[in-house]
């Protein structure tokens, strides 16, 4: 009888353990899994300026702009922003740095300013969107300024970290913070931005990728990957330096992508 009771024992702690095990299967974190890959196709190529150490694209009422930065490595670069003519991939230069005090960064077009950021001066710039004159200066919180856009009441900024910060335009004071997470953790190095129907997309820093990050939450929600696109810049000029630069046109639901010294800009259609 003792040796019957031992085996119902056994028996029943095994089928609760089974139970178990499946209860844990169930309660699993579903962004455990790993991030979704944004299918895309590229659908025509246009000229970059080889010149150009690309740090903000946007369009702006049809219209393409790119900021640059001067890196002493190459004497060649500057620190400006200004128009782009898809045709030639040249920039008519609407404003300029002191290429000795900073290091262009990111822009965004908000309320009929322009806004730039610098890169260690903690310091930006305010333009006219119509003259491009500067009209005022700007200071930020944190201690670098990397890739910058807004959601149509906010800047919404970057500094190298795991952080996007949300700026007030007319206060210029903090309004909130977001960590940046996937799967893995914290995602480090998030770099320019683009608003694109109520997500930011955003170049991750010497990687292949580009993330769609929930603003609500910080979390991201897909990714592309566009090594294929880097392979070919690489091929064809090898002192290209990283993918940074998206530009979305809502117009025709079309994204560009570029880099630092690329000879080309992307375009390329996607699901969002």
């Amino acid at each position: 009888m003792k040796f019957l009771i031992f085996i119902l024992l056994i028996i029943s702690s095994v089928a609760c353990n089974n139970n178990n095990s499946a209860n844990d299967n169930n309660n699993v974190d579903k962004s455990s899994k790993p991030t979704p890959i944004i299918n895309y196709a590229k659908t025509a190529t246009y000229p970059h300026d080889t010149t150009s150490y690309t740090e903000g694209f946007l369009i702006h009422e049809g219209k393409f702009f790119e900021s640059t930065g001067y890196d002493s490595s190459y004497p060649q670069t500057r620190s400006l922003f200004g128009e782009l003519d898809l045709k030639t991939g040249r920039i008519a230069i609407k404003a300029e740095l002191d290429r000795k005090k900073y290091f262009g960064e990111g822009i965004a077009f908000l309320n009929n300013k322009i806004y730039q950021l610098t890169y260690k001066t903690k310091i930006g710039f305010i333009y006219d969107v119509k003259t491009f004159k500067k009209e005022g200066e700007f200071t930020f919180p944190s201690a670098e300024g990397w890739g910058m856009t807004t959601d149509s009441t906010y800047l919404i900024m970057t500094d190298g970290t795991d952080k996007l910060t949300w700026i007030d335009p007319a206060s210029f004071q903090v309004i909130k913070t977001l960590d940046v997470t996937d799967e893995n953790g914290t995602v480090k190095d998030i770099n320019e931005l683009e608003y694109i129907k109520g997500f930011i997309y955003a170049n991750v820093y010497q990687t292949n990728y580009v993330v769609k990050i929930d603003p609500s939450n910080g979390k991201v929600v897909g990714k592309f990957d566009f090594i294929t696109l880097v392979n070919e810049q690489k091929n064809e000029f090898p002192g290209v330096k990283e993918m940074n630069g998206i530009a979305y046109n809502p117009a025709t639901s079309k994204m560009y992508v570029t880099g630092k010294l690329w000879p080309n800009i992307y375009e390329i259609q996607f699901g969002h």
